[in-house]
Parts: structure tokens; C-alpha cells; sequence
């Protein structure tokens, strides 16, 4: 009956018509602090959900936040792990939410973040490892933020690094995996090629231009890829609302980047 929930939930975060998701994480509070964008957690949301986003991440706290009477629907992926930009050990994640404890909130998936090439890596596979168990026990599906990351990384953009960091996803049990884009469709072809389960892109730091976000949506997509899960270059744009609309369109209609361009004008 488990396998039944995680479908039905699956289809709350993920188009059903191509079983692609535009997901907008909203998590960077913890880690970074209020910064432009999240400072009204509602506003946002609101803004986010009416370009027709599939779902939002947040923590736990921000649940009753952010949560809308009225307007249009929105999935709802609570992230279960975290780390500080102020401790010593910024890239080690510790888990701070129980799957139990998302199911309560009204989650339709969970989240956790990830680091390999780190001293701490251990921990955090072992967390992983805990809570894909958790996830499919209770028939929730699990997005699992994947990041080369550490003193042994070199470059986390590297397509070796960053295959390998997607492939650590799909083998311990996510249900989709959420990696850096590595520059081109041909390189991200690689990434997806050898994970088994749907993979989409982080958005990293806030871009100066609109086109280059939009290309590399449109250039994962030409990979292989299953759509995205963008945070700064949707809540701090100008206006949230059409840069969602114009994601949507690349990825639900297979609208040129041009015409995506467009929505934004």
C-alpha cells in the first residue's frame, strides 16, 4: 500500500502530462539567513504558486508561514536536514525533522541535502540511509539534494564528480536526485545517462541574466533531464511570478528560450 501513497504523492509534485517538476526550494533561511526574497515567507509563496510551480521546500518552522487560504495549489516538500554558513563544518548536514514529522506538517515529499568528499560524509550517508528507509516505509517520495563538496572536490561542477554525486542518490534510495548543472547538455547527458531515477538541477547563486538561467534550464532538459529545483533565481528575481511562468513553459511546453524571453518582457 506504500508504493500506492508514494505515487499519489509523486503526482503532487511532478507534471503528470511529461513527469517533469519546477520546484522552487525555500530552505536557505538555515543556512544563509533572511536574505532578499524569503524575508515574506508568504509573499512568496503566493507569488511562486501562481506562475504554476509544482512545489516549494521548506523547514518545518516555515509549514504555517507560508501556508495560503486560497490561491492556487502547490506542492509541499519539507527538507529534513541542515547546516549554518556560520559553523565550522558549513557543509556537514545534520538532521534536524523526522519523515514522521513531515507526514504530520502535510508533506507531499521530504528533502535532505547531501555532501560528498567531505570529512563528514560518513555521517551524512548514514542520515541518508535512515531516512530512505523512513521514506519508503511510510510511502513518501524523497528528493535528495546531491553536492560534491569538500576538501577532496576540486571542482563540483566536474561532470566525474558530479555523475558520481546523482549515482550515490539513485543507489541509496532517492527518488529524485538534485544536482549542480555542469555546463552543457552534453555533459549533463552524462549525469542523467547513469542515474536511475529522475534528475533535476539546482539553480546555485543569483545569475546577472535572465537568458543564461533559462539556457540552462532548457539545456538540462535536452540532456535527459527532468526539470528543476531553483531557489535564488526565482525568489530574488524582479518578478517571481513570470520567472516561474517562463521555467514552465521551457519545461512543460518545450518553448524556445527565446519564447521564454518573452513571458519576462
Amino acid at each position: 500500500m506504500t508504493i500506492i501513497g508514494k505515487h499519489i504523492r509523486m503526482e503532487r509534485i511532478m507534471d503528470r502530462k511529461t513527469g517533469r517538476t519546477l520546484i522552487v526550494p525555500l530552505d536557505h533561511g538555515v543556512s544563509v539567513g533572511p536574505i532578499h526574497g524569503i524575508t515574506d515567507i508568504k509573499k512568496t509563496v503566493a507569488q511562486i504558486a501562481e506562475g504554476g510551480a509544482n512545489a516549494i521546500v521548506e523547514h518545518k518552522g516555515l509549514v504555517g508561514a507560508g501556508h495560503r487560504r486560497g490561491g492556487s495549489d502547490i506542492g509541499l516538500i519539507v527538507h529534513l536536514s541542515a547546516s549554518t554558513s556560520l559553523s565550522v563544518y558549513p557543509h556537514s548536514k545534520t538532521l534536524v525533522c523526522s519523515v514522521e514529522e513531515a507526514l504530520k506538517l502535510g508533506a507531499d515529499a521530504v528533502s535532505i541535502h547531501v555532501n560528498i568528499g567531505n570529512g563528514q560524509e560518513k555521517e551524512m550517508l548514514n542520515d541518508f540511509g535512515r531516512v530512505s528507509y523512513e521514506s519508503r516505509n511510510w510511502g513518501i517520495p524523497l528528493l535528495v539534494m546531491m553536492y560534491p563538496r569538500g576538501e577532496k572536490i576540486k571542482d563540483e561542477y566536474d561532470v566525474e564528480v558530479v555523475k558520481h554525486a546523482a549515482r550515490v542518490g539513485c543507489e541509496m534510495g532517492a527518488d529524485i536526485v538534485k544536482v549542480s548543472y555542469t555546463g552543457s547538455p552534453e555533459s549533463f547527458a552524462k549525469v542523467v545517462e547513469g542515474c536511475t531515477v529522475p534528475v533535476v538541477i539546482a539553480g546555485g547563486a543569483k545569475m546577472d541574466s535572465d537568458r543564461d538561467i533559462l539556457e540552462m534550464v532548457k539545456g538540462s532538459i535536452e540532456a535527459g533531464g527532468a526539470g528543476v529545483s531553483i531557489g535564488r533565481n526565482v525568489f530574488q528575481h524582479d518578478n517571481p511570478t513570470l520567472m516561474v511562468k517562463a521555467m514552465a513553459a521551457i519545461l512543460f511546453d518545450n518553448a524556445s528560450v527565446e519564447d521564454a524571453l518573452k513571458i519576462l518582457t
